[in-house]
């Protein structure tokens, strides 16, 4: 009788350690199995991979935090969200935050303004000048650097776009669906359009919507080509449009977009070189030429 009431007792005490087991894990995974909760860790994660750059022995680059409240005082109201924006289209270059980005806008301050004092130390009035001079620019220099990564990321996109979608054509068209399409392209493609497929698709995969997922990569990026194409599948999946017949029509215009905006360019090779041919090549041109004839006129007219 004993031993049974033992048993009973063992049973019973593990079945209510299960119970308090289950019943402090499954709020928790019910947190993070929400699909809001899901998008917010994705845009952390690409917003934030790393808190900073590795130096050689592995340990992270820290600025003083006076150099961020320095820059952060400098900046207009919302500068966060700004610098946040850039990032994005940028790619969000790994170990680059908002707050790491005023950090060295306050050190460029610092450093530059410091040297541009030392350089103008003879006089008071330099001395103020440079140290001006030295501060803006240190200043503003990070905002011009990532305001260049992220128009060349931009052009990367605008580049790249056609050749995605005429592979994503070819797979909808040989039987896949539009999702494992886009998997296939994000898989044997490079560069930031392959990239961006990948977070949409991330984001699809945890049960948010496709049109939410597309719009968010369109709100990544200022490529106006990448957004008719989006709103066009779109507006095709509203409306019961075969996925197939949209991707050929978009991939046939973005061809010939981009054949136009190659032959703009060239068109425009003829103008940009027009200054370097006047003030370079032509005053050469003009020594050699006239050159050996002004000096023989002047010594026939004048004797010399």
């Amino acid at each position: 009788m004993s031993s049974s009431l033992l048993l009973d007792g063992a049973l019973g005490a593990f079945g209510l350690g299960l119970a308090l087991l289950v019943a402090a894990l499954v709020p928790h995974a019910s947190r993070q199995r929400g699909v809001g909760g899901a998008l917010a860790a994705i845009e952390q994660h690409y917003a934030q991979r790393t808190a900073a750059l590795p130096q050689r022995g592995g340990q992270p680059t820290v600025l003083p935090g006076w150099l961020r409240w320095l820059g952060l005082r400098l900046s207009p109201s919302g500068v966060g969200t700004r610098l946040q924006r850039k990032l994005d289209l940028a790619g969000n270059p790994r170990g680059w935050t908002a707050d790491r980005i005023l950090a060295v806008k306050g050190l460029g301050l610092v450093a530059l303004g410091g040297i541009g004092g030392l350089y103008g130390l003879h006089g008071v009035d330099t001395f103020i000048g440079f140290a001006l001079v030295g501060g803006v620019a240190g200043f503003f220099l990070p905002d011009l650097l990532l305001h260049n990564a992220a128009l060349k990321r931009q052009q990367r996109v605008q580049q790249g776009l056609p050749d995605a979608l005429d592979m994503l054509t070819v797979c909808v068209e040989a039987g896949l669906g539009f999702d494992s399409a886009l998997a296939q392209v994000a898989r044997n493609t490079r560069g930031p359009i392959a990239e961006e497929f990948t977070r949409a698709l991330q984001e699809m995969q945890i049960g948010a919507p496709r049109s939410q997922a597309l719009r968010g990569m369109v709100a990544r990026t200022t490529v106006p080509e990448l957004r008719v194409f989006v709103s066009a599948l779109i507006q095709a999946n509203e409306l019961g449009v075969p996925v197939a017949q949209v991707l050929r029509q978009q991939a046939s215009e973005m061809r010939v977009r981009r054949r136009q905006r190659a032959e703009e360019k060239a068109q425009k090779v003829t103008v940009k070189i027009l200054f370097p041919l006047i003030f370079c090549l032509f005053p050469a041109l003009f020594v050699v030429i006239l050159g050996p004839g002004i000096i023989e006129a002047m010594r026939i007219l004048f004797g010399k």
